[in-house]
């Protein structure tokens, strides 16, 4: 693994995306940022993170022989990479919030956002930015935000917590065969924040509407038991857990 540190950069995943297109990294080449001014979230949101006491960072993920219809893929590996992570830290009620937030109980500690490079119909390289609240104490009074230090009393090293996501990403990579997608994806519905739990929604109109988590799609569309007792998958811009 290459680790380049930054003291500041706008984003590490653009930063790593310009690197990427200029030079010849190799693959988990990691781009580290003790500063990230406008670090972003799915669907356009920020990531605010106090300097230096958070995990801002990049990987680069270079051609798997992913197609473009399984990406959802890459969020399964990198969701339970970090769910591992977390899980031998003794991190209380993990949960994994459709499509790639990771929740302690109902506190979001950890946001994904992964933007792929295509090729045809398969996934060139993916730049995957990793989001993990660990030392930081206050959010401005963000609900439903919380940290490392928060939930288990003590700091950690960032750069060892770092290299930890990294080794359970390569490993989870590595087991990419045919016959491992299904335990894979089992593993990822068993962690679903809320799975079979009565909750509300709001539609792509942001009317509210009541469900059941049921699991998601091969092509990674949320599977929601409807009231009716009718199943429907829907994208992610077109529903929005609440409670």
């Amino acid at each position: 693994m290459q680790l380049i540190k930054l003291s500041a950069t706008d984003s590490t995943n653009a930063y790593l995306k310009d690197l990427m297109f200029n030079n010849n990294f190799g693959d988990f080449t990691v781009v580290m940022a003790h500063t990230q001014l406008k670090g972003r979230g799915q669907m356009g949101t920020n990531w605010l993170s106090e300097p230096g006491k958070n995990l801002t960072f990049s990987v680069l993920v270079k051609s798997q022989d992913i197609k473009v219809s399984n990406q959802f893929l890459l969020n399964i590996y990198v969701s339970l990479a970090i769910y591992e992570t977390l899980s031998q830290l003794h991190v209380p009620d993990l949960k994994i919030k459709w499509p790639n937030d990771i929740m302690s109980g109902h506190n979001k500690i950890c946001g994904i956002l992964i933007e792929n490079i295509l090729s045809g119909q398969h996934i060139q390289a993916s730049i995957i930015g990793i989001g993990l609240n660990v030392n930081q104490l206050t959010f401005n009074n963000l609900p439903n935000v919380s940290s490392l230090k928060l939930l288990l009393g003590s700091s950690f090293n960032l750069e060892e917590l770092l290299h930890n996501i990294v080794a359970n990403l390569k490993s989870l990579i590595g087991k990419s065969r045919e016959e491992e997608y299904k335990r894979l994806f089992e593993q990822y519905e068993a962690r679903l924040f809320r799975k079979d739990k009565p909750s509300t929604f709001t539609d792509h109109n942001n009317e509210m509407f009541m469900g059941f988590i049921k699991g998601v799609s091969s092509g990674g569309q949320l599977k929601i038991l409807m009231e009716d007792n009718i199943q429907k998958e829907f994208n992610l811009k077109e529903v929005r857990l609440l409670y």
